[in-house]
């Protein structure tokens, strides 16, 4: 592989990995900085396929010999690269495997205004990295314009989020910290709720128009002060003896019914 000239970052005391070091352990520092890391090469590749270049580029010593990396870094001519010692790289990844690259972003500005949304996501205090991960997956695969999040829910741009959303991330509009009572009232359209005790089916609904679906805390489900605010309480209907659906599988659920009914 031909390689830009790299810098080489061999101590923990080097300034700019400490910094790397407070963005992969910190929703705090995330926000503050407005700067993610995207962990292998899947992840950056989505990130450039959607028209975006990363602030920096760091690689292991394995790296240097992928040619999946390689392509990459073609892509990325411009941006500066930093070969990271083994062991300082394994601290800024959580991969069992890694690929050896990550890539240091900024988080994107969103431009969406509510008035534009026509098929949003409200979701409240979603906790579960995992969970919040492939519901965004799911989003961005059902063509989702916006997702607003709770200040409860998990940090939107952590690694574990990143990695489960698979590069949704990079072609949704994404609001957190936000005010969902407020975003509720100001969505012009139908608010649907999921809820244990809605006595309407999901597959009774009329999804085609400016449409929204409340999704709750894995746990708790949605609070009384949302659930009073949806136009139609919905329920999914199972014929096995289960109680509930995990937060994310029901998401998906909802979404792709309003995709079968809007094509």
């Amino acid at each position: 592989m031909k390689l830009k000239t790299m810098k080489l970052i061999q101590s923990r005391d080097n300034p700019f990995y400490k910094e790397l070091v407070k963005l992969t352990g910190s929703a705090r520092q995330r926000n503050k900085a407005n700067q993610t890391l995207l962990d292998g090469a899947h992840l950056l590749a989505a990130y450039l396929d959607a028209g975006m270049t990363p602030q920096h580029i760091l690689l292991n010593a394995a790296a240097l010999h992928d040619d999946e990396v390689a392509a990459l870094l073609e892509r990325t001519q411009n941006v500066p690269v930093t070969q990271l010692d083994d062991k300082l790289y394994a601290e800024l990844s959580e991969l069992k495997t890694p690929t050896g690259i990550l890539a240091l972003i900024d988080i994107p500005l969103t431009d969406l205004t509510l008035t534009q949304c026509r098929f949003a996501l409200l979701l409240e205090d979603i906790q579960d990295p995992g969970n919040l991960g492939s519901m965004l997956r799911s989003a961005a695969a059902a063509g989702c314009d916006a997702l607003f999040l709770s200040s409860g829910c998990a940090d939107a741009w952590s690694p574990k989020v990143l990695r489960a959303a698979m590069g949704g991330h990079f072609i949704l509009n994404i609001y957190e910290r936000q005010d969902l009572s407020e975003v509720a009232k100001a969505f012009v359209g139908t608010l649907l709720a999921t809820s244990l005790q809605a006595t309407r089916s999901l597959y009774d609904c009329d999804l085609r128009g400016n449409v929204a679906f409340m999704i709750g805390n894995e746990g708790a489900g949605l609070s009384a002060g949302l659930l009073a605010l949806a136009n139609q309480k919905i329920s999914i209907p199972m014929s096995g003896k289960i109680e509930s659906l995990n937060a994310a599988a029901a998401t998906a659920i909802c979404l792709f019914e309003a995709v079968r009914q809007r094509q």
